[in-house]
């Protein structure tokens, strides 16, 4: 093990002290219970490293998470094509997938991302993912990347990292889109993720827990611009069954009660709401539809901090960071960071469970 020596010292008499020898380790404060979170979905974190990373960088740097918490990240996992992938571990197999790791590693490698650990959870192609960065000065007693918190069990498509301190749990997740359709991968995989969710947050009571990411909904009509466009829309003019599944993926009936369900039965909080109770039209919202089209100022609430209701008192802020119809703040993604801040516990930054 490196180690570092201090210079030697005299004592009070005059005499030479003896050198103390310390560890790495020991000279890096250790602390028990992250404070500052970011979610953001960034749309492909490969691009936003190419295109908008000043920007989003001088925001990290600005805001000092202690946990970032990142959806799709849009890297392929590792693996030759046709063979298992390693879900966590970034492809670098061939000259253009190594090129995009180097340059995505360089960019995390240079402050403020330097002095964060990162996880991957990753689909096999340029779809979907997660990652989360956490200080490394906080110590996860454990990270799993699956609702069922099997060490090392990914989740399809890299969609769930889950992070145990000693005093919380951080659970990032990207939801699955809802989709238009009485289908497999719409509907039906939309429904069995939020049972498993369900499952999980009623049966996770351990620790208190703080739940993040892109979670696809936007619960209430005050989360989104227009609720009359979001419920009356359609795709190719098809109307599903049920009318609780009709209109825009994210804000049907059918999804805004289950997730409703998910906060009570689970004893959540939305931090968020739980500090903004009215509508703000220019920065309430952390998805944007694009500027050009039918969707221009259509926005959803539908990136999250959702934190156990023992710690609602803790909640000093929750704010999204973009703000008006030209995206201003989303560093090239059409989701806006969205950042909480807890207060300390009463005891001490290093002692005892919340």
């Amino acid at each position: 093990m490196k180690r570092f020596f201090k210079a030697v010292e005299k004592d009070s008499e005059g005499n030479w002290k003896k050198p103390k020898e310390s560890s790495e380790n020991e000279e890096e404060e250790t602390k028990k219970e992250p404070l500052k979170f970011l979610t953001w979905n960034a749309n492909s974190f490969f691009l936003r490293v190419k295109n908008n990373w000043p920007e989003f960088t001088n925001f990290v740097t600005t805001f000092d998470p202690d946990v970032i918490a990142i959806q799709e990240v849009r890297m392929p996992a590792a693996g030759a094509k046709g063979a298992p992938k390693n879900q966590g571990e970034i492809k670098e197999d061939t000259t253009s997938s190594r090129e995009e790791k180097k340059i995505l590693m360089r960019a995390l490698s240079n402050p403020p991302f330097g002095n964060y650990h990162v996880w991957w959870s990753l689909a096999d192609s340029k779809y979907a993912g997660t990652a989360l960065l956490v200080k490394k000065c906080f110590k996860p007693k454990s990270v799993v990347f699956n609702l069922d918190k099997i060490a090392s069990k990914h989740e399809p498509d890299g969609r769930v990292i889950l992070a145990e301190f000693e005093t919380l749990c951080v659970l990032n997740t990207y939801v699955p889109n809802n989709g238009w359709k009485e289908e497999a991968n719409s509907f039906q995989r939309r429904r069995k993720w939020d049972k498993r969710i369900l499952e999980f947050v009623t049966q996770n009571s351990d620790k208190p827990l703080i739940w993040c990411g892109d979670l696809n909904v936007s619960h209430e009509e005050i989360d989104v611009s227009h609720p009359e466009f979001f419920s009356g829309a359609k795709l190719n003019g098809y109307v599903p069954p049920n009318k609780e599944d009709w209109g825009q993926p994210g804000f049907t009936l059918a999804e805004r009660k289950r997730f409703g369900t998910i906060l009570r039965e689970g004893k959540l909080v939305d931090a968020y709401r739980f500090l903004h109770k009215e509508k703000d039209m220019e920065r309430g919202f952390s998805w944007s539809g694009n500027p050009v089209g039918k969707y221009r100022g259509k926005r959803m609430r539908i990136d999250y901090f959702i934190v156990a209701e023992k710690l609602k008192e803790k909640i000093v802020a929750c704010e999204m960071h973009g703000e008006g119809i030209e995206l201003k703040g989303f560093y090239g993604s059409d989701h806006c960071p969205v950042t909480l801040e807890l207060s300390p516990s009463s005891n001490s930054q290093n002692e005892g469970p919340i």
